[in-house]
């Protein structure tokens, strides 16, 4: 009798050890966040219980508490009383994901964008009258900058700010409702002063978009004159904060109020910047508010995390029919359910890992204390841009896989799904909507974050690559030079499969890494290739643009992913062998495997993948869920979400015996 080959041992996750590797450089800041939200844990209550007014009261009595022990101030400088450490904040944000997310939110609009502005924008005279009160709360603000006309085309706002020679001071002016400023956290309640982006004008002159520090209300919390300011009513989610719209009818401020980091103002109305193209010093100032995008990807990811322990807990103790006789089986063991909640879970880790690259390089480039070379900024910049819009898209896309796997006791408010799909929704349009944010990134990789880069909008890109021979776009890419030129097979796992083994390499690092740069490369060779022949037959540069722009959007996804997919493959080289270690490898061999199925199509398109590779993908992809599937908890629990911020009823005991809000 033929021996029957043993399963092998399932690994053993050490969870504390997991939990100190997701938490990294910054597990003292990040477990100390934990604590913290584990002592605002009735805020989740507040939210469903009370009123919008109330609960904006309530939120903001959390930050104003929160910024009382230091917290939030983590990446000032420590001479204003803050932190000094731009890492740790990010940490620190990054966490607050598993809590209330008004609270969230709210935090990054005073601490993030207003205070971030006045730091990034500003020079010593404004971070001596300002920082040190807005660290503490004492000074409320808000990021006037997305107009109901104009959100993501920023250089087209429509406010405007004269210079007066005669009294030396700027003039902001709201010249139509277009130009009014919308959306703005904490303008509706409880903003002191706004940082205000609007056209600079002197002498009839425009000089571009700049910001400027405008008081909108005195101490006592009344609209100063010439402000006008409205609410903007109940939202989708995130009620704890309080959005509003401004209109300025010739507000006067000094010529000091000019956030000058980039460019001045002289009394006699000379204008001076260090940077002499327009559109360079427009994208230069903009790059330093990068953080903000960063944060929100990472807050992403986290409430992610909070959805998945939710169902992964709730799927692991709720039962559903089974083999006659032989008693319900745990809705986790079904294949199904495991191929909705896994391949999450590994995105989940995934996009940990590629947030801690880019988490890393931000803190390096902004606590330099040397001078970053523009390039490095660019591609900082890129790296945000398109780790932000899949870790938001991420959280949208597991949450409601989540809800609905959760039945209709995830329909339930009680049980947070409501609260964090209705909240995390606007952050794949906030800080950028996530569609022009990859147009960023497909603009640096085709420029390769050239010294144009700052001066090309999306037409001057499509010039630009108009105006080089493909091939030289090519091998201008970053993705270039990660490769030896492709060949048109990929050498040993096609050779395998012409002799019918096509499982051979499934499952190998090398072979993933090679599929996802050779589908990068060949998108983005595909993008070069229509953009020059759009200009070669004479069509408008923005007839162009429009007719490739999906084309701009899938080689910049695909560049993103092989992104994601290096700083896994990395983190799980690094670590030691273990039981830890063969889960991460597990999860990663997932993660890579679902994303070349879901894109399969493609592949078979063109070429790199045969219907029988595809069908043994899935067929291994079911083989990976099932190894998962002893550790699923294990795997969960390492993300360390409190136990108060999974607070659901239907975890509670005695609440899974139905679906109790079924239709």
């Amino acid at each position: 009798m033929a021996d029957i080959a043993e399963a092998p041992p399932v690994p053993v996750v050490d969870v504390p050890a997991l939990t100190a590797l997701l938490d990294g450089t910054y597990a003292e800041v990040r477990a100390l966040t934990r604590k913290r939200l584990v002592e605002y844990a009735g805020v989740l209550e507040d939210q469903r219980e009370m009123d919008s007014a109330a609960f904006r009261e309530r939120v903001k009595e959390v930050v104003v508490e929160l910024a009382g022990t230091g917290q939030t101030g983590l990446g000032f400088p420590t001479e204003y009383g803050g932190g000094g450490d731009i890492g740790a904040s990010i940490a620190a944000f990054e966490t607050m994901g598993f809590g209330d997310l008004s609270v969230l939110v709210k935090v990054g609009v005073q601490f993030g964008l207003f205070g971030g502005a006045i730091l990034q924008l500003g020079t010593k005279r404004h971070h001596d009258a300002y920082l040190t009160d807005l660290i503490k709360a004492d000074l409320l603000g808000c990021f006037a900058m997305t107009e109901t006309g104009h959100g993501s085309n920023v250089q087209a706002l429509g406010t405007v700010a004269t210079y007066d020679l005669e009294t030396r001071e700027f003039v902001i002016t709201t010249p139509d409702d277009h130009a009014r400023k919308d959306y703005i956290g904490n303008a509706a309640a409880h903003a002191r002063l706004a940082v205000v982006f609007a056209q600079l004008e002197i002498g009839g002159r425009s000089e571009g978009v700049h910001a400027f520090v405008v008081p909108i209300r005195d101490e006592d919390g009344n609209v100063l004159p010439g402000v006008r300011i409205a609410d903007d009513g109940r939202k989708i989610g995130l009620n704890g904060v309080d959005n509003g719209r401004i209109w300025f009818d010739g507000v006067r401020i000094p010529r000091e109020n000019l956030l000058n980091r980039y460019a001045d103002v002289t009394e006699t109305g000379v204008y001076t910047s260090e940077i002499d193209n327009p559109d360079r010093r427009f994208f230069t100032m903009l790059g330093t508010l990068v953080q903000g995008r960063v944060c929100v990807g990472g807050a992403g990811i986290n409430a992610s995390k909070v959805a998945l322990a939710v169902a992964t807990r709730y799927a692991l103790g709720r039962r559903q029919f089974g083999n006659p006789g032989g008693g319900e089986e745990i809705l986790l063991d079904y294949g199904l359910h495991q191929r909705r909640l896994f391949p999450l879970i590994a995105r989940t880790y995934a996009l940990h890992f590629a947030q801690e690259v880019l988490a890393g390089e931000l803190h390096a480039v902004f606590s330099a204390t040397e001078l970053v070379d523009e390039r490095t900024r660019r591609a900082l910049e890129s790296r945000a841009a398109g780790t932000k819009a899949l870790g938001t898209w991420h959280a949208s896309e597991t949450i409601q896989e989540c809800r609905e796997a959760c039945g209709g006791a995830g329909y339930l408010s009680a049980n947070r799904f409501d609260a964090l799909r209705a909240d995390t929704d606007v952050f794949t349009t906030f800080e950028g909507d996530n569609h022009i944010l990859l147009q960023l990134v497909a603009k640096g990789l085709l420029t390769d974050y050239s010294s144009s880069f700052g001066e090309l909008d999306q037409l001057g890109m499509v010039r630009f690559v108009a105006g080089l021979a493909v091939d030289t776009v090519i091998e201008r890419t970053a993705v270039h030079k990660l490769l030896e030129r492709i060949k048109d097979v990929v050498p040993g796992w096609d050779d395998a499969e012409s002799k019918g083994d096509v499982d051979a390499g499934l499952l190998d690092p090398e072979y993933h890494l090679t599929m996802f740069r050779w589908r990068e490369e060949h998108m983005l060779s595909g993008v070069a290739r229509r953009l020059k022949r759009g200009m070669d037959s004479d069509m408008e540069p923005a007839e162009v643009f429009s007719r490739c722009q999906d084309h701009v959007i899938g080689a910049a996804r695909a560049h993103v992913e092989r992104l994601v997919l290096e700083a896994f493959v990395a983190k799980v080289a690094a670590m030691p062998e273990g039981g830890n270690r063969t889960a991460l490898n597990l999860l990663c061999d997932l993660y890579a495997l679902t994303t070349i199925e879901a894109d399969r199509g493609w592949w078979m398109e063109h070429g790199r993948l045969s219907s029988q590779r595809s069908k043994a993908i899935s067929r291994e992809i079911g083989d990976l869920c099932r190894k998962v599937r002893p550790m699923a908890e294990s795997l969960v629990d390492a993300f360390a979400v409190p136990a108060e911020m999974q607070a659901a009823e239907m975890l509670a005991p005695g609440t899974r015996e139905g679906d109790r809000a079924d239709a």
